[in-house]
């Protein structure tokens, strides 16, 4: 084919790129919403540092409204993980209720952590209007989520519970944790928890002296804590509000770790037990907390059971090595958390620590398992990209979620206020200013309340980042993203590989030349498409008319074998050149 001069001068017919596609109820790219639950609704601007409920306030379950779910899936969501739903250790008093007090020495924060569970079968009552109805309003909001067009996704936490826990919401026939334990065997696979032999628990490294409940709490014997600390003498960055569930391991018999699983521990049918009870209020999947500090073999068992009476349930592990990433999945886990890889890759990447080409080496060391890997920037646990132990600004982050978001086929999840420039730079108490949102405390945030409760108030940077995530998560949803073939071109552009990562993406209808610009300065680039890339994808040399679908333009590209397509990319940014075939 003759070579034609190519036009990189945008023609005049332009999109407007506010005019976002129509997300299909059923997409194949899996899209999640994280939101602390607490947290989220709450509007009291209060903030003091180690407030209590009634200072600071609290978010409710009611205030995922219609309208506010609306909002959820228009932003191109597929599924909300509520985070801190079920009821965990809090200073808050609620034994009006009937519900158990909890020492304030073994609770982290005044509101407590969420996963120092205190009742399997109960729902949080901070985030209840009317706390005695606090179930109907869960399976109430599960059923709101459900008419919006999204599926429901809820912690589970298998490792460890609250030191003081006690289910008063158990079904009748349920024997409670610990119920029948012999306190007398440090281990037993009859025994739900570990034991140390008639030995105190000691909180003297957790608490100072002059604390006035340092010697009141009292465990005899202690209970091992959560993060295998099985001696009696747990340490403050210890998990010290938790003990740690038997799963049938002894970590301290004669001879090393050891495994008991026959007959089957005492653990097992109780936690899949709870599993099944929240897939019967409707819960689409599981989020499990530190799940390879469980055996797989407990994995395989309970997911066995619960998919067969639920095939529709996933779940979703937090798995940090990668060496047993094969085996949980293999263990019944349908998505891992991509941490100790991608996540950290990208981080290095944005920060400047690492080229852009390094992408292409993480996503090699799992694309065997490619669909099972899910791909994040932000969480509970990890840094906000705003904040000043990351990038700093929120707009340095784009080209992370991009490419995260655009390269395979599986799932991305985004932390609430991640997509309006939370910064997480708050001294809220227990938790610190760490460049996180806190977990333990009681504490409301701007971003969020300007997002969806009050869009008057957003900043001229809170409504540009915000519609910038609608049109990343909107071209995720398209066909060659969501269904389609991923062709990495960085073997072929060693040039761009310090700050520009460029991909393709293939499916029967559309081809995407996509080109991310992680660096401070608009990037000209000479982009590359090998001869054995149009063999592959099965596509056409020549002229073609491009639409980038990020800023609405139309181009024409002359698109030939190991001949340069020049693309400019502006600062932080990408182009996303679709061609219909």
């Amino acid at each position: 084919m003759k070579q034609k001069k190519l036009s990189t001068k945008p023609s005049q017919r332009q999109l407007d790129p506010t005019q976002l596609p129509h997300v299909p109820e059923s997409s194949a790219k899996c899209l999640i919403y994280q939101v602390f639950t607490r947290l989220f609704g709450n509007q009291n601007t209060t903030r003091k540092a180690d407030g209590s409920y009634e200072e600071n306030g609290c978010g409710k379950m009611n205030h995922f409204d219609a309208k506010t779910l609306r909002s959820i899936r228009q932003m191109g969501f597929t599924h909300i993980w509520y985070t801190g739903i079920i009821r965990h250790a809090t200073t808050s008093d609620y034994t009006a209720h009937g519900i158990p007090a909890q020492h304030p020495q073994v609770v982290k924060g005044r509101a407590g952590s969420p996963y120092a569970i205190a009742d399997y079968y109960d729902v949080d009552p901070d985030l209840a209007v009317d706390v005695d109805q606090r179930m109907h309003e869960f399976e109430a909001l599960v059923d709101r989520t459900h008419q919006a067009g999204m599926k429901v996704i809820i912690d589970f936490v298998p490792n460890h519970v609250a030191r003081e826990y006690h289910s008063i919401c158990k079904p009748d026939e349920v024997h409670d944790l610990g119920q029948d334990d012999d306190v007398n065997m440090h281990f037993s696979t009859s025994n739900n928890f570990y034991y140390c032999w008639g030995q105190p628990l000691d909180l003297s490294l957790v608490s100072s002296a002059d604390e006035k409940s340092v010697a009141d709490y009292e465990e005899q014997p202690a209970k091992a804590t959560g993060n295998d600390h099985f001696d009696n003498r747990p340490g403050r960055n210890d998990w010290y509000e938790t003990v740690k569930l038997n799963y049938g391991i002894d970590y301290c018999d004669a001879g090393g770790r050891s495994e008991h699983f026959s007959p089957i521990p005492n653990t097992w049918g109780k936690m899949t037990d709870i599993l099944l009870f929240w897939a019967k209020k409707g819960v689409d999947g599981f989020r499990c907390d530190m799940a390879e500090m469980v055996p797989a073999a407990f994995w395989t068992w309970a997911t066995d059971k619960v998919k067969f009476c639920y095939p529709h349930v996933v779940f979703i592990g937090e798995v940090y090595n990668p060496q047993l990433y094969r085996t949980y999945l293999q263990a019944g886990f349908d998505y891992l958390y991509d941490k100790v890889g991608m996540y950290d890759c990208v981080r290095d990447v944005i920060c400047g620590r690492r080229p852009a080409g390094d992408i292409t080496q993480q996503w090699q060391s799992t694309d065997d398992i490619r669909d099972h890997m899910l791909y994040f920037l932000e969480n509970h646990d990890e840094q906000r990209l705003a904040s000043d132990f990351f990038a700093g600004d929120a707009r340095k982050g784009v080209p992370g979620v991009m490419a995260c978001a655009w390269m395979r086929t599986n799932p991305f999840m985004c932390y609430a206020g991640q997509e309006l420039g939370e910064r997480g730079m708050d001294a809220e108490g227990f938790s610190g200013c760490d460049g996180r949102t806190t977990i333990f405390d009681y504490w409301s945030l701007d971003t969020l309340v300007h997002g969806y409760f009050n869009r008057r108030r957003m900043t001229a940077s809170e409504k540009s980042l915000m519609q910038t995530y609608q049109r990343i998560f909107h071209i995720a949803h398209s066909e060659a993203v969501s269904q389609g073939v991923f062709y990495d071109l960085m073997y072929v552009n060693p040039h761009m590989a310090a700050r520009q990562y460029a991909f393709l993406r293939k499916s029967a209808h559309e081809l995407m030349l996509i080109v991310v610009n992680f660096g401070a300065d608009a990037a000209s680039c000479d982009v590359v498409i090998p001869r054995h890339a149009f063999d592959y994808l099965q596509v056409s040399e020549g002229e073609v008319t491009a639409t980038d679908l990020l800023h609405g333009d139309e181009q024409k590209l002359l698109m030939l074998a190991d001949t340069p397509v020049p693309v400019t990319v502006s600062p932080y940014d990408a182009r996303v050149y679709r061609i219909e075939l």
